[in-house]
């Protein structure tokens, strides 16, 4: 049974990614990230929101958590695999896109359907919001980012 490891270069974490297990490993680290940076996120919406309004603190609380996440994801979550720089910047932006999209129109919604919502209602619709995202952003980084790369055959017998 492979373990989850201290590794001695930069990555915290790694694993052996010929294991089945690595999916479980995966998304239990994703969702420790998530929460986490889910609730950094609303903290500083919640910090801001008063000063900067819904739409900007909802701006903010993203750039500010995203990369950090990312990061992490890189060095814990996939640690045993390989990504490409640019893949990574790619998703960051693409990510702050998403969300800053998403977010946006979700707080629109929540502002046309209730009459001056609460901060603690923007702020659960948000979180509400940030779950259903997460899944396609595990998606993306599993399966894109951090895609298992296979060495070919000939390579794998040099040695």
């Amino acid at each position: 049974m492979a373990t989850t490891r201290c590794a001695p270069d930069r990555r915290l974490l790694a694993t052996d990614p010929d294991r089945h297990h690595e999916l479980g490993t995966h998304a239990a680290w994703y969702v420790v990230a998530g929460v986490v940076t889910t609730g950094l996120q609303a903290a500083l919406f919640l910090l801001l929101r008063d000063e900067l309004g819904s739409q900007i603190a909802n701006l903010v609380a993203i750039a500010l958590t995203t990369v950090g996440n990312t990061e992490f994801h890189r060095r814990v979550t996939f640690a045993g695999r390989r990504s490409n720089a640019g893949k990574r910047h790619l998703q960051d932006l693409l990510t702050f896109a998403f969300y800053a999209g998403y977010g946006s129109a979700v707080l629109a919604i929540l502002d046309a359907v209730v009459d001056r919502p609460t901060s603690w209602e923007e702020t659960g619709t948000l979180l509400l919001a940030s779950l259903v995202g997460g899944f396609v952003r595990f998606a993306v980084l599993r399966w894109w980012v951090f895609a298992h790369q296979t060495e070919p055959a000939a390579a794998a017998h040099t040695g």
